[in-house]
């Protein structure tokens, strides 16, 4: 489904899966889970799935480890990065908690096998979770090492045929230059998947971007500490950043 096409002011994706980083929930506090932070992400979730929207999400694990800081800081890069799997779970499980305190539905599904606290992700079950209207949260990553979070949302998005990846970071879009360093950054209204990898411009690791050009899955970057923008995406407006097959201008 496109924007040209949809009803004004109804959604104009029925799947989507949703990219936080694990710095987002920190809040300001930059590391660790901020409960209030938490809480204003999960009232955001709810209204996605109240408008009937299917809604998966892919939470890194920065907030609590990262992979590639403990291999720079000497651990061995497989090891570090399972911890940062294991990072993600937690994650994961917390947003989990916050969403059901709120009367929704939702199944964890992690890629490393943890029976007690959650679901093995099979791909088959968790698009059936999806039909039923709950919101699959996928864990740990790809369960491999040496692959990022981004690599996860593109794979699992492909592999649920989701229509688009929001990205929610800090920032309103995809820049030229990182603007919290240069005042003069430009920002990207829209970009095909070939100029974000050609220019180096950070909207996902390469990877990531490959997955989703050869996949034609479309990526919106936004800001996801403005309130409200996750349902302006889903409403066709023009919000942060557009990475597609096709742009048109």
């Amino acid at each position: 489904m496109t924007v040209a096409n949809s009803a004004a002011g109804a959604p104009v994706y029925r799947r989507i899966l949703l990219k936080l980083s694990g710095e987002a929930l920190a809040g300001d506090k930059g590391f660790g889970i901020d409960a209030q932070t938490l809480d204003t992400i999960a009232q955001e979730c709810k209204q996605v799935a109240d408008l009937g929207v299917e809604l998966a999400i892919v939470i890194g694990g920065g907030n609590i480890f990262r992979g590639v800081a403990g291999a720079s800081a000497g651990m061995d890069r497989a090891s570090a990065d399972y911890m940062g799997m294991l990072a993600t779970v937690m994650n994961c499980l917390a947003v989990q908690d916050a969403m059901e305190k709120m009367g929704v539905e939702t199944r964890v599904q992690s890629a490393i096998a943890m029976q007690q606290i959650a679901e093995p992700y099979i791909r088959r079950k968790a698009m059936r979770h999806l039909e039923k209207h709950r919101i699959v949260i996928f864990a740990a990553g790809t369960g491999n090492p040496y692959f990022t979070t981004d690599t996860t949302a593109a794979l699992r998005a492909a592999e649920i045929g989701a229509e688009v990846i929001l990205k929610a970071t800090k920032v309103d879009g995809v820049y030229d230059a990182d603007p919290r360093k240069v005042p003069t950054a430009k920002k990207f209204q829209r970009l095909t998947h070939l100029e974000a990898l050609s220019r180096q411009l950070g909207v996902m690791d390469a990877t990531a971007l490959s997955l989703c050009m050869d996949n034609r899955i479309p990526i919106v970057v936004f800001d996801l500490h403005q309130t409200g923008n996750i349902l302006r995406v889903l409403r066709g407006e023009a919000v942060g950043t557009l990475v597609a097959h096709d742009v048109v201008p």
